[in-house]
């Protein structure tokens, strides 16, 4: 399959239109997010959107969800043509997205923020808390979608609140569903019973369109996929037509090598860069978060920690990131106890952290790419000269770490929050990377990127445990970690159940060390 010369095909003449797109062009200043796009998706379908970071997705299903307006174009739902002016619009047409930066109320429990805006009658209840908590417990077994309704929102992993999200969806009825990477944080397991349900609204007469950077789902659950790149489509091709790479090479334009084994980064005679000794912290709900927990993390070694979302994995990146604090036990980096829940003391230990919450912890969404590239180290050369900040060598640094790590956007002053998921990733990413660390704490490190940042990323990886660098790599992605780590830490309710070897590591028992076998 050549991906320069591929025509887009035609929804076969069997097949019901539910969302046609014509022409849809989207400019945001000078750069074109949509340029003439035309796309496609029936009536029980389960239709993938592909594209590298940058390429249009987003800004496409924004429009088809009325939070952007196309500039040119037109948009039609069950051939009625539509001007879906606003979210609101969206909703009320049977549209409903679930969104890859989650859209909620951290002080609101999981049943406020699944009824928040829906007027009594969807409500299906008077605004009583016992009553709706019923209702959103009900839709979580449904689903499979297992979350406490009584619990807020900033009390849950991020695995947790993808599972809202999609609750949020699911209580409207929506007939036409927009996902946005909604398998990133979910295990192979959860992911597959995702993919069961998807079917099952599909065979209903909906229509799912389902946006991931992950090959192998989109093989494994949608009917047709529909490629961008740089705005403009590739192909619409049926997926039994294709397959990973062929796939890959329609969004990058090239060749991408799959399944590449890293092999071991660890020096025979080398220390202990990090050593977790017996520690036990606390969650935000102030009730035991991690119990015990003991490891050491060698120089030039990947160190993988894997779990079910909500086991533990978010507070110990935190403890041994240094933001959270610990009840007791000890963190030592390179033979000196470290204080937690100082993160400047860490920082000054050549300790890096990569918080799987990029926009809420790792970055100012408000600030501009230069201002967060400086957050880290703005007190000292060759950022500052005190009490000033040498703002012209920022921009000049900045500028040039942007095309080092290719993050599209117009400039260094952009602010973050006009990013694509991957690129607020790459910044955050590059920031880190450029501190030398000596131990570098990574959270979910590739969620949300496509195919060719996810490569790049890994590579970045590479490279810093060759230089000697100790990394600890918390991921739910059961593929990443077995194929990037020397040995593979499985945590289960706050614990660490074991410690295996990376290279013989299998699926099966990680799976059943995940749910709490030692």
């Amino acid at each position: 399959m050549n991906p320069e010369s591929i025509d887009v095909l035609t929804a076969g003449t069997n097949l019901v239109p539910a969302v046609e797109m014509f022409g849809i062009t989207k400019r945001f200043g000078d750069v074109v997010a949509n340029d003439g796009v035309n796309f496609h998706a029936c009536v029980g379908e389960v239709h993938a959107l592909l594209g590298e970071n940058g390429a249009g997705k987003s800004t496409l299903t924004n429009m088809l969800t009325g939070i952007y307006q196309p500039d040119a174009g037109e948009i039609r739902l069950y051939e009625k043509p539509l001007r879906l002016t606003s979210p609101r619009a969206a909703i009320a047409a049977g549209v409903g997205m679930v969104h890859q930066h989650f859209k909620l109320v951290p002080t609101f429990t999981v049943a406020e923020n699944v009824v928040l805006g829906l007027s009594a009658e969807h409500r299906g209840v008077k605004f009583r808390r016992a009553a709706i908590e019923r209702r959103v417990a009900e839709l979580s077994e449904r689903y499979q979608l297992a979350v406490d309704p009584a619990k807020k929102i900033w009390q849950l992993s991020v695995g947790e609140r993808q599972r809202v999200e999609l609750l949020k969806v699911l209580i409207r009825e929506a007939r036409i569903l927009v996902l946005d990477e909604p398998t990133a944080v979910l295990t192979p397991q959860e992911a597959d019973s995702l993919f069961v349900t998807l079917r099952s609204m599909a065979d209903d007469g909906r229509t799912v369109i389902f946006i991931s950077h992950k090959l192998y789902e989109v093989t494994a659950v949608s009917d047709r996929v529909t490629v961008l790149r740089d705005g403009r489509n590739i192909a619409t091709v049926d997926t039994a037509d294709c397959d990973q790479r062929s796939l890959a090479a329609l969004m990058v334009g090239r060749d991408v090598q799959f399944d590449r084994r890293v092999g071991t980064h660890v020096r025979g005679d080398s220390e202990p860069v990090l050593i977790a000794a017996n520690v036990d912290a606390d969650g935000d709900d102030d009730r035991g978060a991690l119990h015990a927990i003991s490891l050491s993390l060698r120089a030039g070694e990947i160190l993988g920690i894997a779990g079910v979302a909500g086991n533990g994995q978010r507070e110990l990146g935190e403890v041994l990131g240094g933001i959270r604090r610990i009840r007791s036990g000890n963190i030592d980096v390179c033979g000196k106890q470290q204080t937690c829940g100082d993160p400047v003391a860490f920082a000054k230990s050549r300790v890096a952290y990569v918080p799987e919450d990029r926009l809420g912890t790792g970055l100012a969404p408000s600030l501009s790419i230069a201002d967060n590239v400086a957050l880290r180290s703005f007190r000292a050369a060759p950022f500052a000269r005190p009490p000033f900040i040498r703002r012209r060598w920022l921009r000049s640094h900045t500028q040039e770490l942007m095309s080092r790590y290719d993050v599209k956007a117009p400039g260094p002053e952009t602010p973050i929050r006009k990013l694509s998921g991957g690129n607020i990733q790459k910044v955050l990413l590059a920031r880190e990377f450029e501190s030398d660390p000596l131990v570098l704490v990574v959270a979910s490190p590739t969620r949300g990127l496509d195919v060719g940042a996810i490569e790049n990323v890994r590579s970045l990886l590479v490279t810093a445990a060759e230089r000697g660098t100790g990394i600890v790599l918390i991921s739910e992605d059961l593929d990443e970690v077995r194929a990037m780590c020397d040995r593979i830490a499985v945590m289960y309710e706050g614990r660490i159940v074991g410690i295996v070897d990376g290279e013989s590591a299998d699926v099966n028992t990680l799976g059943l060390m995940m749910a709490g076998a030692t």
